[in-house]
């Protein structure tokens, strides 16, 4: 598939300290450069090019758009990736889905492994797969054009983790390329999930702050 990532434009700065740096990131940029000179790129080089010591601590898939946090140290960084490792962060995202969800709210518990043959997709293996549970609450129906607007809470970070417990819910994100039914595919030219927001606690300061992208779909 050809890299086409967004033109290059300003960051759009979420939030910044003397530790902490979140930025929107915009659907189709990889979030880390990609294998070859043409996937180089991505949304860390065009934060380090304004800040150069901006470290990463967490990816969005290249189709997922919003919040994506780096830390301005080596100390940061490290005090971050033990919270996301330690599920000490609380993770929103925002989604679209197809069709009526019904429960309105509920939970994904199944466990996810790559699938080698077909990467890069995952899928569901309660033999050898690792732990994955998404929690999940309808906002809105949409009956012209049977979709629900859905907010989900990912309790673990394994990849691709919200796309495909929607798809095995019967409900794929619309725009999806590699889970999503032709229908449920062509009802909008990008995926339709977002990094919403993020609750921690402020690894230096130890003070609570909660960081949102706004959604744009």
């Amino acid at each position: 598939m050809d890299y086409r990532p967004p033109p290059p434009a300003p960051l759009q700065i979420l939030y910044r300290d003397e530790a902490l740096l979140a930025v929107a990131k915009p659907s189709g940029l990889l979030s880390v450069p990609g294998r070859g000179e043409h996937k180089k790129d991505c949304m860390s080089q065009r934060v380090q090019q304004v800040y150069p010591q901006a470290l990463v601590v967490h990816r969005l898939d290249q189709p997922t758009s919003g919040l994506t946090l780096f830390a301005l140290s080596a100390a940061a960084q490290s005090a971050l990736g033990r919270m996301f490792q330690q599920r000490q962060v609380h993770k929103e995202y925002l989604a679209v889905v197809a069709g009526r969800l019904s429960p309105a709210e509920g939970e994904v518990d199944l466990p996810l492994i790559a699938d080698w043959p077909n990467r890069p997709r995952q899928r569901v293996d309660h033999a050898a797969g690792k732990p994955a549970l998404t929690r999940y609450e309808a906002v809105a129906y949409d009956a012209a054009t049977d979709s629900t607007r859905v907010r989900l809470f990912p309790e673990t970070g394994r990849s691709h983790q919200l796309r495909v417990h929607m798809a095995e819910l019967g409900h794929p994100i619309l725009g999806d390329e590699l889970y999503a039914d032709e229908k449920s595919l062509h009802l909008s030219p990008r995926l339709l999930l977002h990094a919403h927001r993020l609750d921690l606690v402020h690894p230096l300061t130890a003070r609570a702050i909660r960081i949102e992208s706004p959604v744009p779909f």
